[in-house]
Parts: C-alpha cells; sequence; structure tokens
C-alpha cells in the first residue's frame, strides 16, 4: 500500500473535542473506566495491507467494555509491560528579588536526556525547568522557592536552555538524582496536573500515580496505567499473565505541542529510559512461549521500541535518553498490543497510537468514541488495540503472518 500523504501532516490529527469530553476528576475505582476495544478490520480480496484504507461512509468495529474486562482479552503467557515511573511534586512557587511570583516545573537534571551546549556547563544538582514567566529570567538572578511552613531556598538561575527555552536552575547540593530531590519536591511542591484538568484535588497525589509507581523521575503520569487497580492487577497475574517494568520518566517529549506541520521533520524532545535485563528476558520469554507482548501505555511502547531501534531492532538492556518518533509507516519491533487512553488533537501520542491502526481508522473510533459518551486525555476512559487489530504492516515482522 503507497503512503497517505496526509499522514505527514500534522493538520490531518486535528479533530473537534468539547471541553465537556475532557474528564476533570477518575473513576472509581481505577478498573471501572470504559474501554473501547478495537475490533480487526477484514478488507474483502485478503489483502491485509489495504486495512488502514477507510472510506468516510465506513465505521471501525469496536466492542465496548470496562477496563475490568482486559483480563478476559488477555491470554496466559501473553506478557503485560508497564512504565513505573513515579511523579514528582514538581509543581513549585518561586518569588524574584523584585517580587513577582514565578512558577517551575522541574523536568531533569540538566544535561541527562538532551546534552547542554558546550559552553553551558551543568553541575550535579542542576535541573532543567520551565518557568512561567520566563522571558525576564536571566542567569545570575536568584528566585526564592516558597512553601507556607517551610523555610525560603534560594535558587540560582544559571542559565537559559536554547532547545527547551526553560532554565537551568541550581538545587541545594544534595539535590542531586531524582530520588534525591524528591524530598525537596514533597515539601515545597505540587503534582503537576494536565493544564486541562482545572482543579487540584486532595487525592490528586495518589490519583495521578499508577499503582506500581516505583521510580522518582516523571513530570506527567503514564496515564494508560492508571486504569491498573491492585485488583486487577492480581486477577490478570491469577489467569497466568506476566508483569514486567519499564522505566520512562515522562517529560518535555510527552506533553510539549507538536507544532511541526512536516511531520518527516519532526523531532522529539529526549526523554530518559531504563530497560532492564529482566525486561529483556522476560520478553525473551514471552515470544519463545508463544505469548504476546502487550504495552501499557504509549511510553511502554516508547521505551520498548526506542531501546530496540538502538540495537538494530532486537532489545537490549538500555539506560540513557531517547527521542524516538513513532508515526504512520513504523514497523514495530516488539509491541504487538497496547492498552491507552485518549490522546490530545495533533499530539505526538495520536501519530504514535496512528502508526498501530492507521490515522482514518483512529479518529474514526474517537469519533465513535465521543458519541458513545467517552471521557478523553489523562483521567479519561481506555482504548484496546489487540495484536489482530494492528495493522500486519506494523507488525513486528517476526509476526507479520496473521494471527491465530
Amino acid at each position: 500500500m503507497s503512503p497517505d500523504p496526509a499522514d505527514l501532516r500534522l493538520s490531518s490529527y486535528a479533530f473537534d473535542l468539547p471541553e465537556s469530553f475532557i474528564a476533570q476528576r477518575p473513576i472509581e475505582p481505577r478498573h471501572a473506566a470504559r474501554l473501547l476495544a478495537v475490533e480487526p478490520v477484514h478488507v474483502t480480496g485478503g489483502d491485509a495491507s489495504h486495512d488502514a484504507e477507510v472510506v468516510s461512509s465506513w465505521s471501525a468495529p469496536c466492542r465496548h467494555l470496562t477496563v475490568w474486562d482486559l483480563q478476559a482479552e488477555l491470554r496466559p503467557g501473553d506478557l503485560l509491560v508497564v512504565n513505573n515511573t513515579r511523579v514528582l511534586k514538581a509543581r513549585l512557587q518561586a518569588r524574584r528579588a523584585s517580587g513577582g511570583a514565578v512558577e517551575l516545573l522541574v523536568l531533569e537534571p540538566a544535561g541527562l536526556a538532551t546534552p547542554l551546549p558546550p559552553e553551558m556547563s551543568a553541575g550535579p544538582s542542576d535541573w532543567l525547568c520551565l518557568a512561567r514567566p520566563a522571558k525576564r529570567l536571566k542567569p545570575g538572578e536568584v528566585l526564592m522557592l516558597e512553601h507556607e511552613g517551610q523555610p525560603p531556598v534560594p535558587l540560582p538561575i544559571v542559565a537559559v536552555d536554547p532547545g527547551s527555552g526553560g532554565r537551568v536552575v541550581r538545587f541545594p547540593g544534595e539535590c542531586d538524582s531524582p530520588e534525591a530531590i524528591e524530598a525537596l519536591l514533597a515539601r515545597y511542591g505540587s503534582i503537576p496536573l494536565p493544564p486541562y484538568i482545572h482543579q487540584q484535588n486532595d487525592d490528586d497525589d495518589r490519583r495521578y500515580q499508577t499503582c506500581y509507581a516505583s521510580r522518582p523521575g516523571a513530570v506527567a503520569a503514564p496515564t494508560a496505567g492508571l486504569h491498573l487497580s491492585d485488583d486487577l492487577l492480581a486477577a490478570i497475574r491469577e489467569r497466568g499473565i506476566e508483569l514486567a517494568e519499564a522505566t520512562l520518566h515522562v517529560g518535555l517529549g510527552t506533553f510539549r505541542p507538536v507544532e511541526t506541520e512536516d511531520l518527516s521533520q519532526l523531532e522529539l524532545h529526549s526523554e530518559w529510559v531504563e530497560v532492564s535485563p529482566a525486561l529483556v528476558a522476560a520478553v525473551a520469554a514471552c515470544h519463545a512461549r508463544g505469548g504476546r507482548v502487550i504495552a501499557v501505555g504509549t511510553t511502554s511502547v516508547r521505551s520498548l521500541e526506542a531501546v530496540a531501534q538502538l540495537h538494530g531492532g532486537v532489545l537490549q538492556p538500555h539506560c540513557g535518553p531517547v527521542n524516538l518518533v513513532i508515526q504512520p509507516g513504523y514497523r514495530f519491533a516488539v509491541v504487538q498490543g497496547l492498552l491507552t487512553n485518549f490522546h490530545l488533537p495533533r499530539s505526538s501520542l495520536l501519530l504514535l497510537v496512528s502508526a498501530l491502526i492507521g490515522r482514518q481508522r483512529l479518529l474514526d473510533l474517537y469519533e465513535q468514541a465521543k458519541v458513545a459518551g467517552y471521557r478523553f486525555f489523562s483521567y479519561g476512559d481506555a482504548m484496546w488495540i489487540p495484536p489482530e487489530a494492528v495493522l500486519s504492516t506494523a507488525q513486528p515482522l517476526l509476526l507479520a503472518e496473521p494471527l491465530r
């Protein structure tokens, strides 16, 4: 099938979403969220490469379930890969010497995912932060970090980062890792909910974390995992489905809006990933027993696929930055199925899911979800893409034959 030129235009990933569809609070319990299950497309003539050719009068087939039903969709021997990152209380309030208020969003250790220019050296406790307002914040200025009941902490601005437009900020010397800075952020910061969630709630500290969050470092939650309750995880394990953990600290590459209309030129901000030897062994064992590798969330997809691409399409242990762009036309190396949320228009996450099932089919499913009253974005409902619904041209080469 020849590629659709529209797949490489950002404007092709726009859709209308009234604000009433954007979830403001999560469903309780976690697994009670709705689940749109994507059905395979069967094309007359038997050429599966035409699965993505969807005409405007055609509705992509799907079923309406709840996330609790995911356990029945999985098979004994499958491997569920989750992202164990933990969201930091990364939103801070500071004040300039002039008295003006500044909000900081702590992203990552300076130079960790994206190296700083040679003329900008970073110390071990220097962190890349987005600042608002940022225009007048110059290197050499000292902000005072403030929080009720806590002593003020001086935060010198070290540099302006040209790549992100952020500021490199020097924190106290002990804040030299995500684990170390977490204690300070817990005292001074708040959970950085997305801007489309309009009110912070006392329960957000718990609810905007997955049940298995253990590695601090993210500034946004891997939101598909928010649906997996302890009860559902226990039920999945009882069915003979294994779980394995990757780590991707969700950062600027996930939530910064895409602004490049020509997607062939798209580059994303790097994010820090760890794929452990245990995860590599779990994936190999899953393949050996005939199981399927199912990613929970787009961050798990990027962890597996980006690391595999660094090693010639073969998953290997890795720890460091990645910035793989996944969009239609991409052939997956590891991931066969996906549990995901409903994503923002014109986002890199929408491109990734389109790579699995096709852009037109995905947008059609989003329209059906709107008609059915699904809730969108971080605290919203979920979509289940089983391996048999993935485009044959996107399936891992080892598995490109029709699944039975």
